[in-house]
């Protein structure tokens, strides 16, 4: 049975009781809280999110992230998963996940690695992780460590030829709106919040450090230099074996990306965009059949204070006293009340309509090469054709 990942939340609603750390010396201005701007990853993490969610894939792997905050820029330094729970094993004692993740904190400080929590990290497949469970574990995080962000990794994009990697975090504008959890229209336009504004996206960058820089470059240069006698011994001995021959140059085209075969990859974004425009198009119908029940009314509630104003002016011209006081002229009523305080949630619509836009995205990123792909191969095959015939 594949193992389901426990959620995240559970971490961001606990610290690590350890001692707090030592600052005396640093610069001040390192230590002052500035608003992120980019997300810097060691290449380890990077490797370790693409490990642990390919052998997970297609469940939903999830995990940890560690590091700091220095002056506008998360360091993302390490990164561990969070435990899977077996379906055959639920009758076994086990760890809770919590616990779990403050005892490996535990152990990551006493290794004197970077056992600072500042977010958590996701797969997902083609881009299908808008959700509400998104939303709920972020603000849960954002909410104990302020400058937390989530790594989103989709591996079956990756496949594809370009690394899919995104760091995001809620906006405070949305922050501030989910905490009272009313997404009403009205809060929305006084909050001047769109499907676009509920996450912030910020810039990755991925960085070597010099041990491993320095190595990399070595090991290139093991591989260009000729194998004589003078540069084995002159050179470090490697396990090292490259499978790029020596002549072949960085600059030599890769034929892979010449690959025709794509068509179950647009297949399966169309088959979830048609699904994700009839979801939002039933979002729509609810909110819109509560709109009409709410101006119904609204003109029922207008219809019946416009005949006690008549009544009141008929009585008025009698020299008698008005039948309705100002109380009752009032453009509200019970049920109108009920109403307005039953309005759907617009929350699920931003968010379809977020993932329908991720899907369109990926399509157009994904037809454009291919298209073009497609008539390369087309004038390739009739100059072909040509040449043949004479």
């Amino acid at each position: 049975m594949s193992p389901t990942p426990n959620a995240p939340a559970s971490a961001a609603v606990k610290k690590d009781p350890l001692e707090t750390p030592n600052l005396e010396g640093l610069d001040p201005a390192l230590l002052e809280s500035k608003p992120l701007e980019e997300v810097q990853l060691d290449a380890l993490v990077v490797l370790k999110i693409i490990k642990h969610c390919r052998e997970y894939a297609p469940v939903t792997a999830t995990g940890q992230l560690l590091g700091i905050d220095v002056a506008g820029t998360l360091e993302v330094t390490n990164c561990f998963p969070f435990t899977a729970k077996a379906h055959e094993d639920d009758g076994q004692d086990e760890m809770d996940g919590a616990e779990y993740q403050l005892q490996m904190l535990r152990c990551l400080r006493k290794l004197n690695y970077d056992a600072n929590t500042v977010g958590w990290y996701q797969s997902t497949y083609l881009g299908s992780f808008w959700n509400q469970s998104l939303i709920e574990t972020q603000y849960n995080y954002q909410k104990t460590f302020a400058q937390s962000v989530v790594i989103v990794y989709d591996p079956t994009r990756t496949t594809q030829g370009t690394l899919c990697l995104r760091a995001l975090r809620l906006s405070d504008s949305f922050m501030e709106l989910y905490q009272t959890r009313k997404f009403t229209m009205e809060s929305l336009i006084q909050k001047k919040l769109t499907p676009t504004s509920i996450f912030q996206s910020l810039p990755i960058k991925i960085r070597n450090s010099h041990l491993l820089s320095a190595l990399m470059h070595e090991l290139d240069d093991q591989v260009s230099f000729p194998n004589t006698i003078e540069n084995s011994l002159s050179l470090p001995s490697s396990s090292f074996t490259s499978r790029i021959p020596s002549e072949v140059s960085s600059f030599s085209p890769n034929l892979d990306q010449l690959e025709l075969g794509h068509e179950s990859y647009l297949e399966k974004h169309l088959e979830y965009l048609g699904e994700t425009v009839e979801e939002h198009g039933q979002e729509q119908w609810r909110w819109q059949g509560w709109q009409r029940n709410f101006q119904k009314e609204q003109v029922r509630l207008q219809q019946t204070i416009s005949k006690r104003k008549m009544e009141n002016a008929a009585r008025a011209q009698q020299g008698l006293a008005p039948a309705y006081g100002a109380d009752e002229l009032q453009p509200t009523s019970a049920t109108l009340q009920k109403l307005q305080a039953n309005e759907p949630s617009r929350l699920e619509s931003l968010i379809i309509t977020n993932q329908i836009d991720t899907y369109c995205t990926q399509v157009t990123q994904f037809a454009g090469p291919a298209l073009t792909k497609m008539f390369m191969t087309k004038a390739v095959r009739r100059e072909g054709i040509a040449s043949e015939t004479h």
